[in-house]
């Protein structure tokens, strides 16, 4: 038997989502959890929509495992958070079927990255945005986010060590948002069909040059159409950034709409 599960995390203090033999990632956490979880003794493997990378966070990440144990689906969400650590947990638990895959089945994927922007930074939200004290225009910003939309190269966006076949992608959503309840902070939305390493990172940091007036709206679009990432800006750091949906096809899985306990 298939299941499938949500996930979402605080990454701060893990090394990323794959496993590693430090022990300290989201994937050990969980598959320690899950072997005390089902009394079986034997390791557990997981398989996950995305590895994101050390210190970022979750709030939609998916995966999923092979089982033979039958367990009613809320089960599956409380009993496994027993034996997870804080700062992990469950949100909901889905039956799958053999064909499904939470990487390769994904249809998109869906990030945000929040900053704080104002003068001095705040150590209540340091965890999950990332601070820039220059004004930023987010007008500006977004006439360039209008350049990310469609389908583009994306190696001026891409780390080194990225190991995707192709830098192709197809980008379906770019925008920032400024919630009217905190001016202070301003929040990217990015959709496609998959991400490069460090894409939504890299794009952030080119999108607050423009933003803070040190490059022009189309250095977006000439950095495209350049595919050199020397000529693209920093990465952004990691804590800003957030996996906050993954989609399927409906008629492969029904994920719980409510994204709690199933």
């Amino acid at each position: 038997m298939r299941i499938a599960l949500g996930l979402a995390y605080d990454g701060t203090t893990y090394n990323g989502y794959q496993t590693q033999p430090g022990g300290n990632t989201i994937q050990d956490q969980l598959e320690v959890a899950l072997a005390k979880f089902l009394e079986t003794g034997e390791a557990v493997q997981t398989v996950a929509a995305g590895r994101t990378d050390a210190g970022v966070h979750a709030r939609g990440q998916v995966v999923h495992l092979e089982t033979t144990a039958e367990r009613p689906l809320w089960n599956w969400v409380r009993g496994v958070n027993t034996f997870l650590p804080d700062g992990i947990r469950v949100r909901w638990a889905a039956h799958a079927p053999g064909d499904f895959h939470a990487r390769f089945s994904a249809t998109s994927r869906r990030y945000s990255y929040s900053i704080l922007n104002e003068p001095v930074d705040l150590p209540l939200v340091s965890r999950f945005a990332t601070w820039v004290f220059q004004p930023l225009d987010v007008e500006r910003m977004n006439a360039a986010c209008a350049d990310v939309l469609g389908e583009h190269d994306f190696s001026a966006f891409r780390a080194a060590e990225c190991q995707a076949a192709s830098p192709v992608r197809i980008i379906t959503r770019c925008e920032w948002e400024q919630p009217a309840a905190d001016h202070r902070r301003l929040v990217f939305h990015i959709q496609g069909n998959a991400f490069l390493h460090h894409m939504v990172r890299n794009l952030v940091g080119s999108l607050v040059e423009i933003g803070r007036g040190a490059r022009p709206v189309d250095w977006m679009a000439s950095l495209l159409q350049g595919r050199d990432r020397t000529q693209a800006a920093r990465t952004f750091p990691a804590q800003g950034l957030c996996l906050e949906e993954v989609e399927y096809d409906e008629a492969l899985i029904c994920v719980p709409e409510s994204k709690s306990v199933g």
